[in-house]
C-alpha cells in the first residue's frame, strides 16, 4: 500500500475529486496549507503604487491510501486533473504504508483501504 499526498491549486480540488472518483477512488483528505516552491509567492500591487511580496501561497493538500497496483493510476489521474503547464501546479509525494486499520471493524489491510 502507498499513501499519495498532492500539493496542488485550490482551485483545481474538485477536478481531482471528480477525476478520481471517476475512476473508483472515492476515499480521500484534504488539509488547506500554505507553501512555496520554485514559484516563489507573487507579488501584488496596492494603493498608492507600492509592492507587497506574498511568498506563502494558499494551497490543497490532498492525501489517499491506495493498493501498490493502484498508485501509478492515482498519480496519472491526479496529473492530468491538475496540470495547468504554468509554475506551481504542484507536487506529488508516494511513501509506502506499513499497515492500514480500519476504526470500526478492526479490518486491517487492503481491506482497510
Amino acid at each position: 500500500m502507498n499513501k499519495v499526498e498532492a500539493i496542488i491549486r485550490p482551485e483545481r480540488l474538485t477536478a481531482v475529486k471528480d477525476a478520481l472518483a471517476e475512476a473508483g477512488f472515492t476515499g480521500l483528505n484534504t488539509v488547506q496549507v500554505m507553501g512555496r516552491g520554485r514559484q516563489k509567492g507573487i507579488v501584488h500591487q496596492v494603493r498608492g503604487g507600492g509592492t507587497v511580496a506574498v511568498d506563502m501561497l494558499p494551497k490543497t493538500k490532498v492525501e489517499l491510501v491506495v493498493r501498490d497496483q493502484d498508485t501509478e493510476r492515482v498519480v496519472a489521474i491526479i496529473i492530468d486533473a491538475c496540470r495547468t503547464g504554468e509554475i506551481g501546479d504542484g507536487k506529488i509525494f508516494v511513501s509506502p504504508v506499513s499497515q492500514v486499520i480500519r476504526v470500526r471493524t478492526g479490518e486491517r489491510g487492503e481491506a482497510a483501504i
